[in-house]
C-alpha cells in the first residue's frame, strides 16, 4: 500500500537544521567521528573535535540521522540521558575511507544519498516529513514557500496528534529549496570560468550543498513572486544502477521474496522511486533494461496493459548486490564488515530498528485518502 498518510512513512521531526542545507563533506567528517565515538554530537568540544559553530555541529547531527547514517539512542552504561549516535553499515559502506565514495565524488552517491533522505522502509522510516511531503504527497510540481507550506501543515495536522508550529515548517520549505535549488548565478546560462583559475564562478555555492548539482528544483516566477520548480525528464547524472537499486529497496517494503512490482507504481507510488528521483516510466524502463542486460535476476516483464519488474530472490538483497556493483562489490574488500558484523559492534542499531519496526507494525493502516 502507498504511503497516503505522512505518520505512516515519516516521524513527526521539524526545523532541526538549525536553517542549513547539508553542506560538502558535512557527512563524511560526522561517520568519522561518530564511529569512534558515538557522543561527539552532544560533546562539549563538538564545535572544535568537527571544526564547525556549535548550530553547524546540530545541522551535521541532524543530516547524518535524516540520511539514515546514524542511528540515535540512550547509552548502555545510563551515564547520560542525551541521546548518542551509533553509525548504521550503510554509512561504513559508502562513507568509510575504504567505503564506497566517503567524499561524494560520483553525483551517483547524491542521488543515492537522495533516496535514503526521502524513502521510509520497515524500520528506518523518513526523519524529514517536510522533505516526504513536497517530493511524495504534495499535488504540484510548482509552489511558493506559503503553498508548500499550507500543503504540509494539512498533512501534518492530519497525521500527527502533534504538529509544529507553521514557523517550523516554513524553516524546513526554505531549506528544502536551498538545498536543491540553483541560485541565478549557478545556472548553466550564467556560469563563468575565471581565465587564471579555470575555476567555475559557482563552485563555493556548490560546495556549500552538493545536492544542487541534481538538479531537481529551480527558481521561476518572478521578483516578489518567488516560485520553485520540480524538473522532470531524463536524469543523465542518476546512474540506472541507482535508480534500480531503489526500485527494488522500495518493493522489498512488500515482501522479501522472489516477485515483480509493476512499473507504474514505481513511478507514480507515493514513496517510490519515481517521485523521489522525478523520473517517469520511461526513464525506468530504460534504467531496468540496462541492469537486466548484465543480470538474470532483474528483469523486465510485458504483459497485456502493464509492464513489472521482476526479481527472483530478495528485492532487498538483490538491491544491495546491484549497488555494491555499481562501486566495484566494496563489501567484498578484506576486512570489510557484514551488517550482523557491524550490529554486534553497535549493538543498540539492531535494537533501535527492532523497536521502530515494531512500533510501525501496530499503527493503522492509513485510508486511501486525498488530502490536497
Amino acid at each position: 500500500m502507498a504511503d497516503t498518510r505522512l505518520a505512516a512513512a515519516a516521524h513527526s521531526s521539524f526545523a532541526r537544521h538549525e536553517t542549513f542545507a547539508p553542506r560538502f563533506g558535512w557527512l563524511h567528517k560526522a561517520y568519522m567521528r561518530v564511529k569512534d565515538n558515538p557522543g561527539t554530537f552532544i560533546a562539549e568540544d563538538a564545535p572544535v573535535e568537527l571544526g564547525v559553530g556549535k548550530n553547524m555541529v546540530n545541522a551535521m547531527r541532524y543530516w547524518s540521522k535524516t540520511f539514515k547514517l546514524t542511528r540515535e539512542h540512550l547509552s548502555e552504561d545510563g551515564k547520560t540521558k542525551a541521546h548518542i549516535a551509533s553509525p548504521t553499515w550503510e554509512a561504513r559502506w559508502l562513507l568509510d575511507e575504504d567505503g564506497a565514495d566517503p567524499y561524494l565524488e560520483d553525483p551517483g552517491s547524491l542521488w543515492l544519498l537522495h533516496w535514503w533522505l526521502v524513502s521510509s522502509r520497515p524500520g528506518a522510516k523518513c526523519w524529514a516529513p517536510t522533505w516526504y511531503t513536497a517530493f511524495h504527497l504534495a499535488p504540484f510540481s510548482r509552489f511558493s514557500v506559503v503553498e508548500m507550506t499550507q500543503v504540509v501543515m494539512r498533512h501534518v495536522n492530519f497525521s500527527f496528534p502533534e504538529g509544529p508550529v507553521e514557523a517550523s515548517v516554513t524553516k524546513d520549505v526554505d531549506c528544502l529549496t536551498k538545498m536543491y535549488a540553483r541560485t541565478p548565478a549557478e545556472q548553466p546560462a550564467a556560469r563563468t570560468t575565471d581565465t587564471k583559475t579555470g575555476a567555475k564562478s559557482n563552485f563555493e555555492d556548490l560546495l556549500a550543498c552538493p545536492f544542487r548539482e541534481l538538479d531537481l528544483l529551480t527558481p521561476v516566477g518572478s521578483r516578489g513572486n518567488q516560485q520553485w520548480q520540480f524538473t522532470t525528464g531524463t536524469r543523465n547524472s542518476l546512474p540506472a544502477s541507482v535508480l534500480v537499486y531503489a526500485c527494488l529497496d522500495y518493493a522489498a517494503r512488500d515482501t522479501s521474496s522472489s516477485g515483480s512490482i509493476s512499473l507504474a507504481r514505481l513511478a507514480n507510488e507515493p514513496g517510490g522511486p519515481g517521485r523521489a528521483f522525478r523520473v517517469r516510466e520511461p526513464e525506468i524502463v530504460a534504467a531496468l533494461d540496462k541492469v537486466a542486460a548484465e543480470r538474470a535476476d532483474v528483469s523486465r516483464v510485458d504483459a497485456v496493459g502493464q509492464r513489472s519488474m521482476s526479481f527472483s530472490g530478495d528485492p532487498f538483497v538483490l538491491a544491495w548486490d546491484v549497488l555494491d556493483e555499481q562501486y566495484g562489490y566494496v563489501t567484498h574488500r578484506p576486512g570489510f564488515p557484514t551488517r550482523r558484523e557491524w550490529d554486534q559492534k553497535y549493538p543498540m542499531l539492531a535494537k533501535v530498528a527492532m523497536a521502530e519496526s515494531q512500533q510501525q507494525k501496530h499503527q493503522p493502516l492509513a485510508l486511501m485518502e486525498e488530502i490536497a
